[in-house]
């Protein structure tokens, strides 16, 4: 089985990524403000975990997630990989409400979606400065399901002249939905895609056509929401599922599957940890803690060794679909 901190190779560069990375929504104050200090233990102890694949973007807090990461990354005395997205940009709005996803972000700093040319070399040069880096392996167009032309003739272009002049080393997409991601992918060059929330114990459509066309074109997959914002791990009234509050049939679809597991001595988040890397499409799962704590728990849940049987009687039990 993969550990958390195993490095496999990227198919199309010389990227060598830990299984598991570390996602900066949270970070950022998704949902909840995360202090400097615990944002500091917590890039420092991916770090002394092994871990060195790290995935940020402007939106996160409003710039603050790309500057509590690149404070951390600046003084790293072992090597990293930095993901961060464009398609965004932050601009100075007087009298705004705050972004209900970050509620404690600066309320005068938008990030405004632009997906020309000139907002995509902008987003890059700021993400740069705000970082505080040299480099950025990797750039991901972000959530453009609604730009989806602008992304494949505007964003596309500009990032593939920066990959040509080596000022980064691979090109993907940051999104949400299967279809949107596929129809960029399918009109551009990438080496990377990171999808959120489609191939979980609760949700596979990214498998049907997603997953086969980029094993076809050697397009390396990230699966983040693999918890799908918090179901997955405690299946009760309340409970979110794609940032939304979940409904009665997901939290009884849920609540089946963490029964099935917990009846096998499997803890669920575990499974749900491992399960993205069932598929031969899969690189790396990332991970949104909020504090070392979690992050740690998440290494644990990683690493738990699982039933080699354990996909076959889920699926048999009806309660996962079989990979085609």
């Amino acid at each position: 089985m993969a550990r958390y901190n195993e490095k496999v190779k990227l198919k199309r560069s010389d990227l060598h990524v830990t299984r598991m990375s570390l996602g900066t929504a949270p970070l950022g104050g998704l949902f909840k403000a995360v202090t400097d200090e615990d944002g500091d233990e917590l890039v420092n102890a991916a770090l002394e975990l092994g871990i060195n694949y790290f995935d940020t973007a402007p939106q996160y807090g409003h710039g603050v997630a790309e500057v509590r990461l690149g404070r951390v990354l600046q003084k790293a005395k072992t090597p990293f990989i930095v993901e961060t997205k464009v398609g965004r940009v932050l601009r100075h709005v007087e009298g705004v409400k705050p972004e209900q996803w970050f509620p404690d972000a600066p309320i005068d700093i938008v990030p405004v979606y632009d997906y020309s040319r000139e907002g995509i070399k902008r987003s890059f040069e700021e993400s740069l400065d705000r970082l505080g880096l040299d480099h950025i392996d990797i750039v991901l167009m972000h959530d453009a399901e609604d730009y989806i032309p602008e992304a494949i003739n505007n964003a596309f272009p500009v990032l593939d002249e920066y990959r040509s002049q080596g000022l980064i080393k691979a090109i993907g997409l940051g999104m949400n939905y299967v279809d949107p991601a596929l129809e960029i992918m399918r009109n551009t060059d990438l080496d990377i895609a990171l999808i959120a929330g489609r191939y979980t114990l609760l949700d596979q459509v990214a498998q049907d056509n997603l997953f086969p066309y980029a094993l076809a074109h050697n397009i390396d997959i990230s699966m983040g929401g693999v918890l799908n914002s918090g179901v997955l791990a405690n299946p009760v009234a309340g409970a979110t599922y794609n940032y939304l509050p979940a409904s009665d049939e997901i939290i009884a679809r849920a609540k089946k599957i963490s029964d099935f597991l917990k009846a096998r001595g499997i803890p669920p988040v575990a499974a749900a940890m491992q399960f993205p890397l069932r598929h031969p499409a899969v690189t790396s799962v990332l991970t949104g803690p909020r504090n070392a704590a979690e992050l740690k728990a998440n290494a644990d849940d990683f690493n738990f060794e699982l039933p080699t049987d354990i996909w076959a009687e889920l699926e048999d039990a009806d309660l996962i679909k079989r990979i085609p």
